[in-house]
């Protein structure tokens, strides 16, 4: 039987495409020793996108999760996920280079990356940085569909990629649009155009389709593919690894997880979503629609999100078929960070304002001005061009140039010699004044070891006066591993944890 392999999402994409990146460090350490346990090919671990929410909104310290993953991983290779590019911003070069130098410290040393124009031009430089600094990557060749996204396109684009001999190529379905006929035939077309660099598989299950792409993907050739954990699997992010598992056990293959030791992750992020009111991913139904506006997994929940805070999530429909149209004008660019954020965003101001392009965002005006790739002002509607670069805020950012901007000039701005590059980057991302309200903030809340044993053994001593020596003996050795999985010794407490689960006549009279 062939193997497969099979590298987990659920940390990283599940986290982002279901949760909104509300999946905090208290959630997550708790079920890394039995991640580590399943023989996955690599674990995707960390995104420096979260530093902005996870200091604002959480309060808590998102170097804390990578620090864990050092310590609890220790079988299977952690990955990062971006590079060298700054997503969302023209950041100073030096900012994403010390989050890497940052993660390579911590002992990731593999990245999966993107050009949002699959621009192998502009990415080979970045991927030979980070081998210097000491990362591996993985490059993403992402599908699309608009008259641009032809066969021809995807065939050289396959050759341009493998040119740049990464350690993987991904061919990615960010949007969830492929079919099992078309994956028949891409893939194949791929494999065909790549020479022996290895071909991961990344889709996600916006439209339903993902379960039976892989299964294809994988008759074509593919032998490493990307699942997730449930509750943070299907829905808008990977599909499930065990109905994946499953599967591939009845067409004949050998994949090389052992789903066993993930059945207490799934009860303990199930847990998790419950308490706390997170969704829990469930398959899609098949919707045309969705070839249409081709939002992203991970956008769709934030999207919903952000609309639901401003009060407007009865907008949402409005707002997708808006991104149908600004995509169109802006020339067609691939759904994917960070231009899929543009066109929303560009999407939900028209619809807010009641008038097209009434108001611009700085990106979007950036974009038109060929300052994120000379594609996008190439390709765009010329009408809608004009009426986007016809304003003041735009002969501004014509004359902008990204300033040369030393990693020396940044620590002066934000603290000065004595700042730790992570409390740096912490204040660059957040805000200096978000990262003082960090140091004042409460410890974090802390959550059981994904089997719930001290649940279990508070309720039997709750419910018996008289507990025999052996139930005793039982419930001392489940604690000991409920604090061992909460980074605890055998001597200290749980006192600083919050969880509601816990009586407190066990925390303080035990």
């Amino acid at each position: 039987m062939e193997e497969i392999r099979i590298v987990d999402t659920t940390l990283r994409d599940g986290n982002t495409s279901l949760w909104a990146h509300n999946m905090t460090t208290g959630m997550m350490h708790p079920v890394l020793p039995h991640m580590d346990q399943a023989g996955f090919d690599a674990m995707e671990f960390f995104v420096s996108g979260r530093f902005k929410k996870v200091v604002r909104e959480q309060r808590d310290n998102p170097w804390d999760w990578v620090r864990y993953g050092n310590k609890k991983v220790k079988n299977t290779r952690l990955r990062y996920h971006g590079g060298l590019s700054s997503g969302f911003s023209l950041t100073p070069a030096c900012i994403p280079r010390l989050v890497i130098q940052r993660v390579v410290h911590y002992g990731i040393t593999m990245t999966r990356l993107s050009d949002p124009w699959n621009d192998y031009d502009e990415l080979k430089k970045e991927v030979a940085e980070l081998k210097n600094l000491g990362m591996e990557s993985v490059v993403n060749l992402i599908y699309s569909i608009s008259p641009r996204h032809t066969d021809e396109y995807y065939a050289r684009k396959a050759r341009e990629a493998a040119a740049m001999k990464p350690y993987r190529i991904c061919f990615k379905d960010v949007g969830g649009m492929l079919t099992p006929e078309r994956t028949r035939t891409l893939v194949r077309l791929v494999l065909d155009n790549v020479g022996n660099v290895p071909v991961e598989f990344h889709a996600h299950c916006n439209n339903g389709l993902a379960p039976f792409n892989l299964l294809e993907a994988v008759k074509q050739g593919i032998r490493i593919v990307h699942t997730s954990v449930p509750p943070l699997a299907n829905g808008s992010a990977q599909p499930s690894v065990f109905n994946v598992v499953r599967n591939l056990r009845a067409l004949g293959y050998k994949p090389s997880v052992n789903e066993k030791v993930l059945e207490a992750v799934e009860q303990h992020f199930r847990w998790i979503a419950k308490q706390e009111g997170f969704p829990i991913g469930a398959p899609r139904e098949y919707d045309e629609s969705w070839y249409r506006h081709q939002v992203p997994g991970g956008m769709i929940s934030n999207l919903r999100h952000q609309l639901k805070m401003l009060g407007k999530e009865d907008q949402m429909a409005k707002v997708l078929e808006e991104i149908v149209q600004v995509r169109a004008e802006l020339g067609y660019p691939i759904m994917v960070t960070p231009f899929a954020q543009f066109v929303g965003s560009q999407a939900a101001t028209n619809v807010m304002t009641g008038e097209r392009y009434k108001e611009v965002t700085d990106q979007v005006i950036q974009y038109a001005l060929g300052q994120w790739g000379k594609e996008g002002s190439e390709y765009m509607d010329p009408e809608v061009k004009a009426k986007i670069l016809d304003r003041p805020r735009a002969r501004e950012l014509e004359k902008w140039e990204m300033p040369q901007v030393s990693l020396d000039d940044v620590r002066k701005q934000y603290g000065g010699p004595n700042l730790s590059d992570e409390e740096l980057l912490l204040r660059f991302y957040a805000g200096p004044e978000f990262v003082e309200a960090l140091k004042l903030a409460p410890p974090r809340k802390e959550y059981l070891d994904a089997r719930q044993p001290l649940v279990t053994c508070s309720s039997r001593k709750a419910t018996s006066r008289y507990p025999s020596d052996g139930e005793l003996n039982n419930c001392e050795e489940a604690i000991d591993i409920s604090k061992e999985s909460a980074g605890l010794a055998k001597g200290e407490t749980f006192a600083r944890t919050s969880t509601s689960l816990i009586p407190t006549q066990f925390v303080d009279g035990e």
